[in-house]
């Protein structure tokens, strides 16, 4: 007889991250009953493996034959595994009872919603939002990415201010619920990013489609962040920069991107300077490497601009002066 395909598929990144497993996986496993569930192991060289086969017989293992990163082992590994929906879902997340319910009655009732993600709460400081995606992704016009709930390093605290179901810019990459048609017809993420802000670029080329993300507070997880690279990692710093550069020449609308990118040269040169006072000598060279890398991959990234550009997009305008002068951002298109 055969295997009854699952309309979801909960998919785990991992590289070295046995520890994360341990800890995190059991209460995936409880609170996901109607899923197929999935870890893609980037070549660990850890017992990752071992730890699920021994103890996690029901999750199904898919090997990479290299570490990709985040973009290219889900890109590597998603090729093997059918479903109607994805659940990206980073290895150092706890979710929580009921917890898929929420956002697959969003995405059965909404078609023209591509992307979706849950409010996502710091694990170690339960009262409040995390860094990484909040209560939805939102952009200014400049192209810096901030959440409802988190602008640059600042959290909010959650008092149910953000319980809604609404429109977002981009879905966090730790918990990102994805049709699987869209996340094809897209080639998924763009590789080259390796890591950082892959999701929001292809959130930006499904609403260049005139597809719609989507963000509900119904459905809640908890996310201990820099499980991989710390948030004042050199390397973190030269990926943001670097990808961001590149998701703005291959998503933003003419003649917009020339005065964007230019306004970015010249704030990021402050930023390196910024960096290099208060964490060291190694985060401003990242800046400096980071904007050498983007110039060489404008050829490639120039032959990956769609043929339309949405001009609307969400924004609070000038983000980064509003937010260093102690002015009100806006969570709102």
């Amino acid at each position: 007889m055969a295997q009854i395909q699952q309309k979801l598929a909960v998919v785990i990144l991992n590289w070295n991250g046995r520890n994360w497993l341990e800890k995190f996986l059991p209460g995936v496993v409880r609170y996901t009953q109607d899923a197929d569930i999935y870890v893609i192991d980037n070549l660990s060289t850890d017992d990752s493996i071992a730890y699920l086969e021994a103890n996690f017989p029901s999750v199904k293992v898919i090997r990479n034959l290299k570490n990709y990163g985040f973009a290219g082992g889900y890109n590597e590994g998603l090729k093997s595994i059918e479903a109607e929906y994805y659940c990206l879902l980073n290895s150092d997340v706890e979710v929580t009872e009921n917890w898929t319910e929420p956002i697959l009655r969003l995405l059965d009732t909404m078609p023209e919603v591509s992307a979706v993600q849950p409010k996502i709460l710091s694990y170690e400081r339960p009262e409040y939002f995390e860094f990484a995606g909040a209560a939805g992704g939102l952009i200014d016009n400049l192209g810096y990415p901030y959440c409802r709930g988190r602008v640059f390093d600042d959290l909010e605290q959650d008092y149910g201010q953000y319980n809604d179901e609404t429109e977002i810019f981009w879905a966090s990459g730790c918990c990102f619920f994805i049709r699987v048609k869209d996340f094809r017809e897209q080639q998924g993420f763009d590789e080259r990013f390796f890591a950082h802000q892959e999701e929001i670029d292809l959130c930006w080329r499904l609403i260049n489609l005139g597809k719609k993300i989507y963000y509900t507070g119904k459905s809640r997880v908890y996310h201990v962040g820099g499980g991989t690279l710390n948030k004042q990692s050199p390397a973190k710093t030269y990926l943001n920069i670097r990808n961001n550069l590149s998701m703005l020449l291959k998503n933003m609308p003419f003649p917009k991107l020339i005065l964007t990118l230019f306004l970015r040269m010249c704030l990021d040169a402050f930023a390196a300077l910024y960096f290099g006072f208060k964490y060291g000598f190694p985060h401003f060279w990242a800046v400096v490497r980071a904007h050498f890398a983007f110039y060489g991959q404008i050829p490639g990234t120039w032959k990956r601009r769609q043929n339309h550009q949405e001009k609307k997009f969400y924004q609070s305008r000038w983000l980064i002066f509003k937010h260093f002068s102690g002015r009100k951002i806006t969570h709102n298109p």
